[in-house]
């Protein structure tokens, strides 16, 4: 199976689900947790545009940041970080704690994660919008606005604390047109061409 590289510079949709469809997110604290993990983890790597984390997967927007290098030194000098291998410690990491906390072992991400280039400039608006209007295509809510765990609300409020809100504000023309796109952009028989789960 064909795994895309990373490519430093582009842009990329990663997702992933829990194994056998396992919910990745036992309780409440479990999202806050993720997020925590990947910022430690991969904040250096990413940058990050749009998230969802629902229940038994998640879908990350970001883009890869260039000549990465990571702020301290070893016997060969700088250390260059590797997108793959800082994903890999992040699930690893989180996978670590959940089963600490739940009693459980093995593997609880499906392997390997999923990855897919984004070329295309409107498919990334889509696909921001995708990430968005996630839960309720699922049936989690009934508007994806009430889902507390996606990048929607934090991009409307402009925070920058770890997402390129304002990049993806400016993206859309403004927040107005932010909100304007997510109203009834597709219905959910055209969402279906960007479900990859």
């Amino acid at each position: 199976m064909y795994i895309q590289p990373f490519i430093e510079g582009q842009y990329f949709h990663i997702y992933n689900r829990g194994v056998n469809g396992e919910d990745i997110f036992k309780e409440q604290r479990n999202y806050y947790y993720f997020i925590q993990q990947y910022i430690a983890y991969c904040g250096d790597v990413f940058e990050t545009f749009a998230y969802a984390l629902l229940k038994n997967h998640f879908h990350l927007l970001v883009y890869v940041k260039e000549n990465v290098q990571e702020p301290k030194h070893n016997k060969q000098g700088m250390i260059q970080l590797n997108a793959s291998k800082q994903l890999s410690h992040f699930f690893n990491s989180y996978a670590q704690s959940i089963n600490k906390a739940h009693n459980r072992t093995g593997p609880l991400f499906e392997s390997p994660f999923e990855r897919k280039l984004v070329d295309d400039e409107s498919y990334i608006t889509s696909l921001i919008y995708y990430c968005h209007y996630n839960a309720q295509l699922h049936g989690f809510v009934k508007d994806f606005k009430d889902w507390e765990f996606s990048s929607y609300h934090s991009i409307l409020k402009n925070d920058n604390s770890f997402l390129a809100s304002q990049k993806v504000l400016d993206w859309f023309g403004g927040s107005a047109v932010f909100k304007k796109t997510h109203e009834g952009r597709y219905g959910k028989e055209e969402m279906k061409k960007f479900v990859i789960e």
